[in-house]
């Protein structure tokens, strides 16, 4: 048996539509020595009764790790759902991010030691999130800009992350404005640095929950580079009902001593679980 070159972890919280069209984006990955991980925050039958059905049909190395739903506790679920992995690269995203079909191969052949890189999405309207179909996963509709314009897409500079490659690419990852951060839609890199900050801090709640991360493991040395116009995957319309300002104001006070003390690691992580 050889060795996986990466694990998927994969959060959600019940969106059962949504996280089926995800993982029939991983079904068609052009690299396929990779298993996923779904790090589910609490969600209810139908997401389990999705994920079971999908594991009798599918190729894909599935694991389901769930807790109690007790309201946005992302970071706890992550942690858990780290330590069932068993590879020692892992790519992190979300169940409502369907990958271009490059997305696995594209994060591996990037990945460099003490690097993490740091990738985008494209955001979709309601309309055609739904329209897409599993036909058009499976031909790539949804990642080609004529199909989505005919869908009703306006065109904007950002559908450059969607036709972009090769030296086109590359230069709009170096030169755009935005930074290269821990943004949990889209990023990776080696699970022992993971391990070394000790995971996810889990007192935080939705916003900037993923950047604190990545804050600790720049201040132990670790890079990131950008690749948001490299390693593509189209983000599915939802609400952020979990939103709120306590949480955005208790996370911000946690990122400022993260920032101020130079914090390589937290005591709220991975090891509360061991």
């Amino acid at each position: 048996m050889s060795i996986l070159k990466a694990s998927v972890i994969i959060s959600t919280y019940n969106q059962p539509e949504w996280l089926e069209k995800v993982l029939w984006g991983y079904e068609v990955q052009t690299e396929t020595n990779f298993e996923i991980v779904i790090a589910d925050d609490g969600s209810g039958q139908s997401t389990k009764q999705l994920i079971d059905r999908f594991i009798q049909h599918t190729k894909l190395k599935i694991i389901h790790v769930w807790q109690e739903d007790d309201g946005f506790q992302k970071t706890k679920i992550l942690n858990k759902a780290i330590l069932k992995t068993a590879s020692d690269y892992l790519i992190f995203t979300d169940g409502d991010c369907i990958p271009r079909n490059d997305f696995v191969e594209t994060h591996l052949a990037l990945r460099k030691p003490n690097t993490f890189l740091s990738g985008g999405y494209f955001k979709l309207p309601q309309g055609i999130s739904k329209a897409i179909s599993k036909e058009d996963i499976e031909n790539q509709n949804c990642f080609q800009l004529k199909w989505l314009l005919e869908h009703g897409l306006k065109k904007t500079f950002k559908t450059n992350k969607l036709t972009a490659s090769g030296i086109k690419a590359r230069l709009l990852n170096t030169f755009t404005p935005t930074k290269a951060t821990f943004d949990g839609m889209n990023v990776s890199g080696w699970k022992q640095h993971i391990i070394d900050v000790n995971g996810f801090d889990e007192r935080m709640q939705y916003g900037g929950e993923d950047r604190e991360i990545g804050e600790r493991l720049m201040n132990c040395g670790i890079a990131f580079k950008q690749i948001r116009y490299s390693a593509i995957c189209v983000h599915l319309h939802h609400d952020r009902p979990y939103k709120n300002e306590e949480a955005l104001n208790k996370n911000q006070a946690i990122r400022k001593v993260t920032k101020t003390k130079k914090s390589k690691t937290t005591k709220f992580g991975i090891t509360k679980h061991i």
